[in-house]
């Protein structure tokens, strides 16, 4: 038997539509995982699902505003109707901070917008997936998976950037949180934390040759990381091989924290 198999289970995925969400709905779908993408941009959602061709799971993409809990609830909803369950919900929907402004700058509307997706729309996902999670596992069917998208500026001084960073630090004490409470309930809940990522979120940074020449140095594996970096450990977190495996954090940064 193949633990990582699969076959049958069904994801949701957050901002699937580009960069780490991508590269996790790919990695699903390919181990035969149902996977139905949320993003706000019915184009990119269209595009996502087409690259998804071919691979064993069936791929299902809806509009979704995550900062919108009715959103949310429609697109799960929407989601159970094509489907008939969800097995996994992976929070990965954001917004980067930029660094463009300090502290004591820093704008009531940018504070709010900041919580208002990457820390409410975690909620409203995670909610909505959990009830349906908890409900099925009432009636004799426990299995469920949250995983949120974090960040290392949750563990790191980041400076300019205080907005995001606790958003992220955040979410870290709310997957330990729901590790312990859904337990009973054979649902796990875990987070991601990348390191420096190619994605359109960082695209500026990743052609600045000043940022690349101080940055590089200090990754020891000498790239920056891949949204197909977080396949493996989305296909681990979604198996029965993670089974007792919660409440927890993975760095993925090619070793950065540790240099």
């Amino acid at each position: 038997m193949n633990i990582f198999d699969l076959t049958g289970r069904v994801a949701v995925v957050t901002g699937g539509n580009g960069g780490i969400g991508l590269g996790i709905a790919q990695a699903l779908a390919g181990q035969g995982c149902n996977v139905s993408i949320w993003g706000r941009n019915a184009d990119k959602n269209k595009a996502a699902a087409a690259s998804m061709a071919g691979l064993s799971g069936k791929v299902d993409a809806r509009v979704c505003d995550v900062t919108d809990p009715a959103s949310v609830n429609a697109a799960m909803k929407a989601t159970l109707d094509i489907f008939g369950r969800v097995d996994g919900c992976f929070a990965n929907a954001g917004i980067g901070g930029g660094g463009r402004r300090s502290f004591i700058e820093r704008t009531e509307e940018e504070w709010r917008t900041m919580f208002a997706t990457n820390l409410d729309g975690v909620f409203h996902a995670f909610q909505a997936a959990a009830k349906h999670m908890t409900e099925r596992a009432n009636a004799g069917d426990p299995f469920g998976r949250l995983v949120a998208t974090s960040s290392l500026a949750s563990i790191f001084g980041t400076a300019r950037n205080e907005h995001y960073a606790a958003t992220k630090a955040a979410i870290n004490a709310l997957v330990r949180a729901l590790g312990v409470e859904l337990a009973r309930h054979g649902v796990t809940a875990n987070a991601i934390l990348p390191g420096w990522i190619k994605s359109d979120m960082t695209s500026g940074l990743m052609a600045n040759e000043k940022f690349v020449a101080n940055v590089m140095p200090r990754i020891p594996v000498r790239r920056f990381g891949e949204p197909s970096d977080f396949g493996g450990i989305a296909v681990y977190l979604m198996s029965k091989a993670s089974s007792y495996h919660t409440a927890d954090t993975f760095v993925i940064d090619g070793g950065y924290t540790a240099f």
